[in-house]
C-alpha cells in the first residue's frame, strides 16, 4: 500500500485524530471491553498519543456486559472524541464476540485488535501497522516474555497445540490476541453470522498470508484477568466444532477401536472356554467391557450432539451480538 503525503494536525488542539482521513492511512483500534473501567481513559489517551499525528485514527469501544461501569466510561469518552466509537452490547457475549462486534464497526484500512489491560502498550501498535502494510493480511504479536498468569499460558499453549491440529496452523506462529487486520481480512470474516465465532479460526480460514511482529508485553497493572478455565474451555468447544469435523472422527475411530476390541476378546474368551469348561463366567470383565462400550457410546453421542444444537442454534437465529446502543457508529454496520 502506498502512502500519501501527510498532512500534519495537532490532535490535542482540535480533538479530531480522525481528520483528514482522505489523506492518512485509516487506523481502527477495536477493544473489548470488559470491567475495566480503571484503564480505559489511559488506554484511548495512550492510542491517540502514538497514533494520532501518524495516522487517522478510530477507536472502537465494545462494552460486552461489563459490571463496573466500564459502559458509562466509554459512553462519556465517545461524547468527547467523535473519532471513539461505542458500542454497548445487551449483555456478556463473550471476547470473540465482542471483538467481531467492533470489526463491524471498524471503518478504517486496516483494524488492530487490543485488550483492554494495558499489558500491551498502545505505542506497540504501529509496530503491527506498519508490518501489515509490507503486504499481509494478518500481523499476530510475538512476546520475548509473556506477563500472563500460569492458567493464561497453559490455555495458551494448548489452544495453539489444538490450532495446530485442527486449524493446519504452522506450529511456531503464535495465536495473540493482539493482532492487525487489513481491510479485505475484515472485510471477509465479518460474513460470518453464526453464534459462536473463533476469530483465529476465521482468519486462518480465509488466508495463510500472515506474520508475526515482536511486541512489548507488560505485567498486568490492575485487577486481574477475566480468563477462567470455563471461558477457556468455551474458547477450545468453539474451535473444536465449529472449524473441523476432527471430534467426529475421534469419535468414530474410538468406537471402531473399541468395537474390535471387543471382537477379539470375544474370540479370546470363547477359545478359552473350550479349553476349560469349569472357568467360572467372567462377571468382572463383563461389566468393564459394558463400561467401556457405553462410555464410547455416550462420548461419541455428545459430540454429535454439540455439533446438531449448535447448527440448531444457528437456524434458531441466536445472535452472534446484540448491541443495545451505539454512539459515533454508523446507522447499518456490516453484518
Amino acid at each position: 500500500m502506498s502512502d500519501a503525503p501527510r498532512q500534519d494536525s495537532d490532535p490535542h488542539a482540535t480533538d479530531t485524530a480522525a481528520e483528514a482521513v482522505g489523506s492518512r492511512y485509516r487506523v481502527s483500534v477495536v477493544v473489548p471491553v470488559f470491567n475495566s473501567a480503571a484503564t480505559l481513559v489511559e488506554l484511548v489517551d495512550g492510542l491517540r498519543e502514538a497514533l494520532a499525528e501518524r495516522y487517522a485514527l478510530e477507536v472502537v469501544l465494545v462494552n460486552d456486559g461489563s459490571a463496573d461501569g466500564s459502559g458509562a466510561v466509554c459512553r462519556d469518552l465517545a461524547g468527547r472524541h467523535p473519532w471513539v466509537r461505542f458500542v454497548d452490547l445487551a449483555r456478556n457475549f463473550g471476547e470473540h464476540n465482542a471483538v467481531m462486534a467492533g470489526l463491524c464497526h471498524a471503518s478504517g484500512d486496516c483494524a488492530v485488535v487490543i485488550d483492554d489491560d494495558l499489558q500491551n502498550p498502545p505505542g506497540e501498535v504501529s509496530k503491527l501497522v506498519e508490518k501489515l502494510r509490507e503486504g499481509h493480511d494478518v500481523v499476530f504479536a510475538r512476546y520475548a516474555r509473556k506477563q500472563h498468569s500460569g492458567l493464561r499460558n497453559l490455555g495458551s499453549r494448548f489452544n495453539n497445540a489444538a490450532a495446530s491440529l485442527l486449524l493446519h496452523k504452522e506450529r511456531g506462529l503464535y495465536l495473540s490476541s493482539f493482532k492487525a487486520l487489513n481491510r479485505f481480512l475484515i472485510d471477509e470474516i465479518t460474513r460470518y453470522d453464526g453464534p459462536y465465532p473463533y476469530v483465529d479460526g476465521l482468519i486462518l480460514r480465509v488466508t495463510r498470508r500472515y506474520a508475526t511482529q515482536l511486541v512489548e508485553h507488560r505485567a498486568r497493572s490492575q485487577g486481574r484477568s477475566n480468563y477462567t478455565l470455563a471461558r477457556l474451555l468455551a474458547l477450545w468447544l468453539d474451535m473444536f466444532t465449529n472449524f473441523s469435523i476432527l471430534p467426529l472422527r475421534v469419535a468414530s475411530f474410538a468406537g471402531l477401536g473399541f468395537s474390535l476390541i471387543g471382537f477379539v476378546l470375544a474370540v479370546a474368551f470363547a477359545l478359552e472356554r473350550l479349553r476349560n469348561p469349569d472357568l467360572p463366567a467372567g462377571w468382572a470383565s463383563i461389566a468393564v467391557i459394558l463400561l467401556m462400550v457405553s462410555g464410547v457410546q455416550l462420548f461419541a453421542l455428545g459430540v454429535i450432539g454439540e455439533y446438531v444444537g449448535r447448527l440448531f442454534l444457528k437456524d434458531n437465529g441466536s445472535p452472534m451480538f446484540v448491541a443495545r446502543e451505539t454512539v459515533n457508529c454508523d446507522p447499518s454496520p456490516r453484518p
